[in-house]
């Protein structure tokens, strides 16, 4: 992880005195919405440097951690759009790279010559699990937080998520 340079007072609360002090309302939102993009920043970084002995980024985990999950240890492109909720054009960068490293193989489909499957390599598979345990052993960057704190992270988002079609 890049080193963070801490600053002598939370950039984020002087946020808010900046933002009530210019009226522009609604300074519990702008607060809420920096703090989850920092922590976004914060938590990418940490599980980046954990995969990054394997050659992973946390996007490319997710896509072969997708696909040693699924039954055949193959999944339609735009399936793997579907469930990790990208762009098909993210997933194209993903698989390619990963083809790229061994990981990963395009396979024509069997029902469908139109559609391209992304399967999983054996190698693929020994990284995805070795990386697994390393994220784990980090606890996902959120090693600062105990147990009770992480629940209370996911009840705090999951209204605004459900509220945004996230799932049904």
């Amino acid at each position: 992880m890049p080193p963070v340079t801490p600053t002598d007072f939370d950039l984020v609360a002087e946020a808010r005195r900046n933002w009530e002090r210019h009226g522009w309302g609604r300074p519990d939102a702008m607060v809420a919405a920096t703090s989850i993009a920092r922590a976004q920043q914060i938590v990418l970084a940490r599980v980046d440097a954990a995969l990054a002995p394997f050659g992973l980024t946390f996007s490319r985990f997710e896509a072969l951690a997708l696909l040693h999950f699924s039954r055949r240890g193959s999944l339609p492109m735009g399936k793997i759009g579907t469930r990790l909720q990208v762009h098909p054009t993210s997933v194209t960068n993903t698989v390619n790279r990963l083809e790229r490293d061994g990981l990963v193989r395009r396979t024509p489909s069997d029902g469908d010559r139109r559609t391209v499957l992304a399967e999983i390599t054996p190698e693929g598979r020994r990284v995805v699990v070795a990386a697994a345990a390393a994220l784990a052993e980090a606890r996902f960057g959120l090693e600062d937080l105990p147990a009770r704190e992480l629940r209370d992270v996911h009840d705090a988002l999951l209204p605004l998520r459900r509220a945004a079609g996230d799932f049904e």
